[in-house]
């Protein structure tokens, strides 16, 4: 399904196309860009919050804002932003934000939510940052940032598949941003860890486990992503507690980690990661 109002008109202001715009990181990024003066384009699938959303945004700040609705899954979903983009005037950001969890084990989990996963997040991602890039290229700016997660640098048990596209974004991400280095096109992973934003609740997920200190709100993990992208970090992980946390990671022996994932999911089984 695909469905577009409100096309922003020509503008001198910067554009950008943020995906699973509706809410959480997604939505922090519309209002932050919102208010730093660009023009937007908010992909997502529920029509009617997404009108409400642009509408906000138009009223607070003065910017164009068109709606896309459109599902990732699907190939004809995917196609439409990639029209969209090529119609693009002055793009200068592309976020690859929509996505979504799938908490339990692998050979329990149905075969078509793996493969809308896969889909979603690696195969759109890599489509629609293909399509952003020649023109970026040809006036030598812009940025696309790729929402990946810290779940890339350590697999979990019971996220078998999640923390496999997230590492596709990230690896992904590294080689593009040496690819592009020197010609002012900017190429980042975000890689966030517990974040408030519906992403849990939606699936169903129980997060009450959690330690408060743990979860970070998406408009710091947005405030972290644009200042790292002002730097030229193409690894970008919000929050001090998270950055410790990979670093560990990449230290301690992985047996020891793959063991200690082990456990905390038999502790907090139904829990996920944004």
């Amino acid at each position: 399904m695909t469905y577009a109002a409100g096309n922003p008109s020509s503008t001198n202001r910067p554009l950008a196309l943020i995906t699973g715009a509706t809410s959480g990181i997604g939505a922090a990024f519309a209002r932050r860009l919102a208010a730093d003066g660009h023009d937007l384009v908010l992909h997502g699938r529920r029509k009617e919050r997404l009108d409400a959303f642009a509408e906000e945004l138009r009223s607070a700040h003065g910017v164009s804002v068109e709606v896309l609705i459109a599902d990732l899954a699907e190939e004809v979903g995917i196609q439409a932003v990639e029209e969209r983009l090529k119609r693009a005037q002055n793009l200068e950001l592309l976020v690859n934000n929509a996505g979504f969890g799938i908490h339990g084990l692998f050979h329990e989990t149905g075969v078509q939510d793996l493969e809308e996963m896969i889909t979603v997040h690696v195969r759109a991602s890599v489509r629609l940052a293909r399509t952003a890039l020649p023109a970026m290229l040809a006036r030598s700016r812009g940025a696309v940032i790729n929402v990946s997660s810290v779940a890339a640098f350590i697999p979990s048990a019971g996220s078998v598949n999640y923390g496999a596209v997230k590492a596709y974004l990230k690896a992904f991400s590294e080689g593009l941003h040496m690819e592009l280095r020197g010609t002012g096109v900017r190429v980042q992973a975000l890689c966030p860890g517990f974040t408030r934003t519906e992403f849990h609740g939606r699936r169903g997920i129980d997060t009450s486990r959690i330690p408060d200190g743990l979860w970070m709100s998406a408009e710091s993990v947005v405030d972290e992503s644009l200042n790292c992208l002002k730097r030229g970090r193409v690894i970008c992980i919000p929050g001090r507690k998270y950055r410790f946390f990979v670093w560990l990671a990449k230290w301690l022996p992985q047996s020891w980690f793959r063991k200690l994932r082990s456990a905390r999911m038999k502790r907090t089984k139904g829990q996920s990661q944004d």
